[in-house]
């Protein structure tokens, strides 16, 4: 997951002195609002001059369009669009050096997206209100994320607003690609210090229940138990490409679980004779799982006492209702 980290957001150095630092501290990319003002395009071509970071561009606009000359003769490698600005959304040229895509603030539908999901490289997800540094994040806008995420699998993510050391473990845990940073990483006695703290492990954070950033069950492979056979197994592990498959009774309760590493076990059970190898041979009958009440805290607790690497934690309530899944095997995407 990268970091853009937004230039406009310290009150003590001028936007060229921030780029020089940032850069000294390897960040990936450069954050840039824009609502509707066309001296940014000042401020970016006096950062060509200073930094070869990539430009990622937010344009708060009715009418982009007229800053799309300016954006191809800088080569800027990001540009999104600010959604509910929008008086219509942009025709855009194929262009070999950016990268566009439409921005929405959490309570937009993603449906929106469907206009333009051939022609746009990515959605931003505005969890604070757009151009305004220092704002809560809107802690609906991960499910919102687990949305696109599955809508849209070959889509970009990328996240503006609020971003802070436990909800960007979060955001990794979903799959994001990219989030902005401003006030969080400024606050800090050190640029070092803040960027640090976004790729360190938060042990003690619970500001959040895993319910509100769990991949709800509509999303992932699920079978029942009863009358399941292995194959049916095999089908859905394929299907779904997570790794897993998760079994449930017909009361919707967890009842085991089916890894790619389970998958190996029963086989080797049966070398001399795959056929016999069924569904019951398979399954873990105990599995690993989380209550949906649990916090970040609780999940790296957890994954930390185990003497073995697990991808995915099912999540459940006090009945031992399958409710969704944690998928940790993001955490190894950069």
């Amino acid at each position: 997951m990268k970091i853009s980290a937004s230039i406009y957001s310290s009150k003590e150095k001028t936007p060229e002195q921030l780029v020089r630092d940032l850069d000294a501290h390897k960040i990936d990319m450069l954050h840039v609002d824009c609502v509707d003002n066309e001296k940014v395009f000042n401020d970016i071509a006096a950062i060509r001059q200073i930094s070869s970071t990539p430009i990622d561009l937010h344009i708060i606009s009715a009418e982009p369009q007229k800053y799309l000359q300016q954006i191809q003769d800088l080569k800027i490698e990001y540009v999104s669009f600010q959604y509910e600005n929008l008086k219509q959304i942009p025709v855009l040229a194929a262009s070999s050096t950016t990268k566009y895509g439409l921005s929405i603030i959490s309570s937009t539908s993603i449906d929106v997206f469907e206009q333009v999901k051939d022609s746009f490289d990515f959605v931003m997800i505005m969890t604070t209100v757009p151009g305004q540094s220092g704002g809560a994040f809107n802690r609906e806008s991960f499910q919102k994320i687990v949305e696109v995420k599955n809508r849209y699998p070959k889509t970009r993510v990328h996240v503006d607003g609020g971003v802070n050391d436990e909800i960007a473990y979060i955001l990794r845990l979903l799959g994001v690609h990219v989030f902005v940073t401003g006030s969080y990483l400024m606050n800090h006695e050190s640029l070092s210090a803040g960027i640090l703290s976004f790729h360190k492990t938060p042990t003690e954070h619970r500001s959040f229940q895993v319910a509100e950033f769990a991949t709800p069950v509509k999303y992932l492979p699920v079978l029942k138990r009863d009358g399941l056979d292995f194959k049916a197994i095999l089908k859905t592990i394929e299907q779904y490409g997570l790794g897993f498959v998760l079994i449930t009774d017909d009361a919707g309760k967890l009842a085991g679980v089916v890894s790619n590493a389970d998958v190996r076990k029963g086989l080797l059970k049966n070398l001399n004779d795959l056929d016999a190898t069924s569904a019951d041979t398979v399954i873990n009958n105990k599995p690993i799982s989380i209550a949906d009440s649990s916090t970040v805290s609780d999940i790296v607790h957890l994954v930390n006492e185990l003497n073995f690497i697990v991808l995915f934690l099912p999540i459940v309530d006090q009945e031992n209702i399958l409710k969704g899944a944690v998928l940790l095997n993001n955490l190894t995407r950069v």
